[in-house]
């Protein structure tokens, strides 16, 4: 989790250079400002670990392949489930 972190970190900071450059030349985005920036790292901040985790969650699941689903006939089978 602290890699996705320091991703997001680079990201913003990459956002914020571009602000800087388009600024040094005059170019005024209207929609592109530090709050635009903010609310963007915001929301990288919450998707990638809401990401990570609903991944998780799909992996663990016994019924996802044929593979798993055995596995879990079998451990129904030795009572273990």
């Amino acid at each position: 989790m602290d890699k996705a972190k320091q991703y997001i970190a680079m990201i913003g900071g990459a956002l914020g250079a571009l602000l800087l450059f388009f600024q040094s030349l005059d170019l005024q985005i209207k929609w592109f400002n530090e709050n635009t920036i903010n609310s963007f790292m915001n929301f990288l901040t919450a998707a990638i670990p809401l990401g990570f985790a609903l991944y998780g969650v799909y992996k663990n699941q016994y019924l996802v392949t044929k593979k798993a689903q055995e596995q879990e006939e079998v451990l129904k089978k030795n009572g273990l489930k």
